[in-house]
């Protein structure tokens, strides 16, 4: 399939390393022209030279600390400045810390709040009047799958995640007119340095090995085993395409059927 994303500016942020880095990856083998934003420049420059050897697509990068707003701005600003607009918008953050209500605090709730929610926000606000004036954008936000199932011990991740998925509802709505089509991409437990982490916090929680964590995770997911970033990325990739012509507003999860909600 033609994705018609050949010299198109994609904005991927987060996307050094993990699900950004995957998603980067496909656009540039689809012919996109993309700029990867983070704070860590090492691993930023690393990623990008990584993806040009391997697809030959032109891959910047910016640096960005997604709870500063002037970062995200000059993110915006690179890529204008460097391919003359942003056609494609990859909102994306790492994820926020893991706990229940009592395992957090106020300061806590600010960061995941800045970093999970008010970044996409930010960005989101960038890019629009760049897509509005050309008649046409993508947006599509990285969440997680607790906007269709609340995840145990994960109460910061079930708050604003389920507010991205409210943004995308409203943004949806407000700009379908203009061509501009937003959707949110929930992963399940797809194998990244994110979820290792998380089953490593698990695993010494329940003074389990961390192995065995990840088998019984497995068997809990219809598919039987973890997804891979780039499985992940490919659905990312087209809502971000010009072949998705008329899917906007929707929240879609990549999980291998863990998700049992309707």
């Amino acid at each position: 399939m033609d994705l018609h994303i050949y010299n198109k500016a994609a904005l991927v942020l987060a996307g050094s390393k993990g699900l950004g880095k995957a998603i980067a990856a496909e656009l540039a083998r689809e012919g996109a022209n993309v700029i990867i934003a983070s704070r860590d420049e090492e691993q930023l420059e690393q990623t990008a030279g990584e993806i040009r050897k391997e697809t030959g697509s032109d891959v910047q990068y910016a640096i960005c600390d997604l709870t500063k707003e002037d970062d995200i701005k000059a993110a915006v600003s690179k890529t204008v400045d460097q391919y003359g607009t942003v056609d494609i918008l990859i909102n994306n953050s790492g994820g926020p810390k893991a706990g229940g209500f009592d395992d957090v605090n106020a300061a806590d709730w600010q960061h995941a709040y800045e970093l999970n929610l008010l970044s996409y926000v930010r960005a989101t606000e960038a890019v629009l009047p760049h897509m509005k004036k050309q008649q046409n954008g993508r947006i599509v936000n990285i969440t997680s799958s607790s906007i269709k199932q609340a995840l145990d011990g994960m109460v910061l991740s079930n708050t604003f995640r389920a507010g991205v998925l409210g943004l995308t509802k409203s943004l949806a709505s407000e700009y379908a007119g203009d061509n501009i089509f937003v959707n949110t991409v929930g992963p399940g437990r797809i194998a990244t340095d994110r979820v290792a982490s998380l089953d490593d916090l698990k695993a010494s929680k329940q003074n389990k090995d961390k192995e065995t964590v990840r088998k019984e995770s497995e068997a809990r997911i219809p598919a039987g085993r973890y997804g891979e970033p780039g499985e992940f990325a490919k659905t990312v990739v087209f809502l971000a395409s010009q072949a998705n012509s008329y899917v906007t507003g929707e929240a879609m999860l990549v999980d291998g059927g863990l998700v049992k909600a309707l």
